[in-house]
């Protein structure tokens, strides 16, 4: 294989997508600025007038901002944990999903911390969390948790960039100075070296190992900021691995989206084909059935102890929030389980469908866990008006959430503008690959 032409040839194949914008992505991406807009002249709004302006009160503290949180974190040590487990067990077909896996997760961790300090009433005081932090606090181990994985993260996904830059500095002849710049910046003098490209197998390697560890140890620290308490809802044994099966479900399910998406509108079915779906969708279902258990055994623990407390908050769930807790619980685990588990059913748009239902009722899920528990506290607060006793979120929430999905897609898209969404490097190394097992092959043969 001539090395050299191979990379040019796929330099040539991806540079439509990203030098060339069409007037549907044009459209796209101006719906996408308008939506964030709203939510920065929400944020504002926020700011000035404060929390009033949101459906948080004395009983309900936390609100979509927080399920929101909750939801992109999830995300995102689910993507590191997935992209980690790609790359460590060298996957074989890794290659068309790991692009995507990781942006997902870094993408996650910059958008999800974000609605935390939505939820804080006095921004002018954020600094004293770093100044003065309480290491006994949970919260505070959480934010070093955070932060750590997303520069663990972060330096994974330039690190698996690198050759791809590379490929696109020494191929980029026609495309604008600023390209040529920037690829000439970030490929870092990378050559692809035998000895270069095995230092760096070795370090992604490394790091892949660590970001497996980071995600199962952060979103752990999460699921305690909620279980060592003594709210009822909360207070769990099984809440970390709970948290954790929870984060893959949501994980694949996005995953399998984009998938979907980016297959459709970018015409990618050459490298992006049914049987990643399929696989993903196995996956899915295996985590759905784990999801369903731990659903289960969370909820029938809590109805079987006959505690005044959980027996109140069951009853909010059965009652204020029925419809909801339906379509979390039941129809969020049993369809994707149905459709997944019929092998005639697995087709790209029933699986696409199946994350999209998992997908939705994991976010229910997420609202389910933190709106009713803290409406049924221990002991009732004075003020017992509707509006301090029960939570409805307001425009000023709606408009800051899908602000925040807006510039997940928005930013997601400007980065498959800057590197093919599918590593070129790694198409390189697969035909390598096969190239030596051909030669192993035929050298066996003739012996």
């Amino acid at each position: 294989m001539n090395l050299e032409k191979r990379k040019r040839e796929l330099a040539q194949e991806f540079s439509p997508l990203l030098e060339k914008t069409t007037k549907t992505s044009k459209i796209w991406i101006g719906f996408l600025i308008a939506v964030i807009l709203v939510g920065v002249y929400a944020f504002f709004v926020q700011l000035f007038k404060g929390h009033i302006v949101t459906g948080m009160r004395d009983n309900v503290v936390w609100g979509i901002y927080i399920i929101n949180f909750i939801f992109f974190v999830c995300l995102s040590y689910s993507g590191a944990f997935i992209s980690g487990v790609l790359h460590f067990f060298k996957t074989p077909w890794k290659n068309s999903v790991s692009r995507i896996v990781e942006i997902i997760t870094v993408l996650s961790l910059i958008i999800g911390p974000i609605f935390i300090l939505l939820c804080i009433g006095r921004l002018d005081r954020l600094h004293y969390l770093f100044m003065y932090p309480r290491i006994q606090s949970p919260i505070t181990w959480d934010i070093i948790a955070i932060m750590t994985d997303l520069i663990g993260c972060f330096i994974y996904l330039y690190l698996t960039f690198i050759p791809d830059f590379a490929i696109l500095r020494d191929n980029s002849e026609n495309a604008s100075k600023w390209r040529q710049k920037v690829y000439k910046y970030l490929a870092i003098g990378y050559q692809d070296t035998p000895t270069q490209r095995e230092k760096l197998h070795k370090i992604t390697r490394t790091m892949s190992a660590m970001v497996i560890a980071l995600a199962i140890v952060a979103y752990s620290v999460l699921a305690w900021i909620f279980s060592l308490t003594l709210q009822p809802g909360w207070n769990s044994s099984i809440f970390a691995p709970y948290f954790i099966i929870a984060g893959l479900y949501s994980g694949i399910g996005v995953i399998i989206i984009a998938m979907y998406l980016i297959r459709k509108y970018y015409n990618l079915e050459h490298y992006i084909r049914k049987v990643h779906f399929i696989g993903a969708g196995i996956v899915l279902l295996i985590i759905s059935l784990l999801f369903g258990y731990f659903t289960f055994s969370e909820y029938f623990s809590r109805w079987f102890s006959h505690k005044i407390s959980d027996a109140n908050l069951l009853n909010t769930l059965f009652t204020r929030y029925f419809w909801m807790f339906i379509f979390a619980n039941y129809i969020g685990v049993l369809v994707p389980l149905v459709i997944l588990f019929f092998k005639k059913l697995r087709t790209i748009k029933s699986i696409t469908f199946a994350a999209v239902i998992a997908v939705i009722g994991l976010w229910f899920n997420r609202y389910l866990i933190v709106v009713p528990t803290l409406e049924t506290p221990y002991l009732p607060i004075q003020d017992t008006r509707e509006e301090f006793i029960h939570y409805t979120a307001t425009w000023i929430e709606w408009a800051l959430s899908f602000a925040g999905v807006a510039a997940f897609i928005l930013f997601f898209i400007l980065i498959m503008k800057l590197v093919p969404v599918i590593p070129m490097s790694g198409i390189i190394d697969n035909e390598r690959e096969q190239n030596k097992s051909k030669k192993t092959f035929k050298k066996i043969i003739t012996e």
